[in-house]
């Protein structure tokens, strides 16, 4: 058994089947996942998942594809089997169950201590810590405090932290705005620093572009969207501060200022509010397309500054146990730290009594399940 990334088929009755464990990564306990299963590539470079059609195609077969391409009347499509047969990068989550890669607006009233649990929430991702009892993938952040000044941020940070710190957080007082040096700021940043899994902006008005028709929804849409891009073309995730309005509302996520744009583009949000504005007790609600919905009641220390975690009204939904997942984990171990071979003799290694087609199917599609749950890299 080597290391060494192989050609392999693709069609079921020869699908050749890698399985290794990666070490250093917390393996066999279970943990709440969102809704984008796929495997975490950039984490696992040798022993990263690639399929690969030994039959390539033909300069005619791929000339044609090109051609079509660039006829405007031709919509790019992907069938079910396509879908089935791939296997795609992972989304690992920032802390697990709270936040994952992608763009997030955080809203909440004036001075009501977003700056605070943001400078928390990028200080233990930084350091790896848990939050709360929240998982933490280690990485390194970007805070973009633009309403604030260096002095301000030392005796913040000393306040809540004391003298404890760390090499992975970085800040600054001022940035460009969209289109006009943000991007290349940003770009350069993490071009340059590829382990930034955070960049938080605070706030999001700050680094808006100006003009007649800012606070369109179209606007507010093309703004998420542009930093969506982004975020998405690194991996990252982008936390935007922003602001409440002062009317109430029923749907509580209503009350992001601005247009129904900037929550429909983006990826989810939280809104951080009070019942009362004198006291230390808060609401924190959570929405996304990649985690669940959640209510966390928080309390802030006085002394500290730091936001406590009092309780969570809805326990996070775990997936159900996985045999297949399961029957793996049990054969690859530090004695068997890996196996090679067609999707049929996998079936029978495992003492499975199941077809060579689905079991390469439900591999393809639970490989960053099983390499997130198990440490388990699929190729």
């Amino acid at each position: 058994m080597t290391k060494q990334k192989e050609t392999v088929a693709l069609s079921s009755s020869a699908l050749h089947t890698e399985l290794l464990s990666s070490p250093g990564l917390p393996a066999k306990e279970p943990q709440s996942v969102g809704a984008d299963e796929r495997q975490p590539l950039p984490t696992c470079i040798e022993d990263s998942i690639s399929n690969y059609d030994e039959n390539s195609k033909s300069f005619e077969e791929v000339q044609r594809e090109l051609l079509r391409s660039l006829d405007p009347s031709y919509l790019k499509t992907i069938s079910m089997n396509e879908l089935y047969d791939t296997v795609y990068d992972g989304k690992p989550p920032l802390i697990n169950g709270l936040l994952y890669p992608g763009t997030y607006i955080f809203a909440g009233a004036p001075k009501l201590g977003k700056s605070f649990l943001m400078t928390q929430i990028a200080y233990h991702i930084s350091t790896g810590r848990p939050l709360w009892n929240y998982t933490v993938q280690k990485g390194t952040v970007l805070y973009l405090a633009l309403e604030d000044d260096y002095r301000r941020l030392q005796e913040r940070l000393y306040r809540m932290f004391g003298t404890d710190s760390t090499e992975n957080l970085f800040f600054s007082v001022s940035a460009g705005q969209l289109g006009n040096g943000l991007d290349e700021q940003l770009s350069r940043f993490v071009s340059e620093r590829p382990n930034t899994k955070l960049i938080i902006i605070d706030t999001l008005q700050k680094v808006r572009e100006m003009g007649g028709d800012n606070y369109s929804y179209a606007n507010d849409y093309q703004i998420i969207t542009r930093l969506k891009s982004f975020a998405d073309s690194n991996g990252i995730c982008l936390l935007l501060v922003h602001h409440t309005r002062k009317q109430a509302a029923d749907d509580k996520f209503d009350m992001i200022s601005g247009t129904n744009g900037l929550l429909g583009a983006a990826d989810g949000a939280f809104l951080l509010y009070k019942e009362k504005r004198t006291g230390n007790a808060a609401t924190l609600e959570v929405s996304g397309r990649d985690q669940q919905d959640q209510k966390l009641y928080l309390c802030r220390n006085p002394e500290t500054l730091l936001w406590d975690l009092q309780k969570v009204e809805t326990e996070l939904w775990r997936e159900p146990p996985e045999p297949l997942l399961d029957s793996i984990s049990r054969q690859i171990t530090t004695d068997c730290p890996g196996w090679k071979g067609t999707a049929t003799e996998l079936a029978a290694w495992l003492g499975l009594d199941i077809q060579a087609n689905s079991i390469a199917r439900k591999l393809n599609i639970l490989a960053g399940r099983l390499f997130r749950e198990y440490g388990i890299c699929y190729k």
